[in-house]
């Protein structure tokens, strides 16, 4: 999602990600209790060691996430299609099927 860090863009984020059998981890920032249902939302770090280091990797592995350098695109249909290919090749199955095409490249 892109857009300003507000209650607005929230919504539009919220829209396409929410469902109804999860509990949602966040921090104190006000809009998260704005939007997300009180029953589904935990304000704090208790459960969040997993979720932070999935964050970490996802930095790790994508650079344009990072910080704005070189590899930041502003393109909105560029930031999907690489977050998309990132999450198919999470996939140990998906990579192992790939992986001869990826070591021809340098053989």
């Amino acid at each position: 999602m892109v857009g300003k860090r507000n209650v607005t863009t929230f919504r539009k984020l919220w829209k396409i990600i929410s469902r109804d059998n999860c509990t949602y981890y966040t921090d104190d920032w006000s809009v998260y209790s704005e939007v997300i249902p009180r029953h589904q939302h935990v304000v704090g770090k208790q459960h969040t060691l997993s979720i932070e280091s999935n964050n970490s990797n996802t930095r790790h592995r994508i650079a344009r996430m990072t910080r704005k350098t070189k590899v930041v695109s502003k393109s909105e249909e560029v930031v999907d299609l690489t977050i998309k290919l990132w999450v198919h090749f999470e996939d140990n199955n998906n990579f192992l099927s790939e992986q001869g095409n990826f070591i021809s490249i340098f053989g």
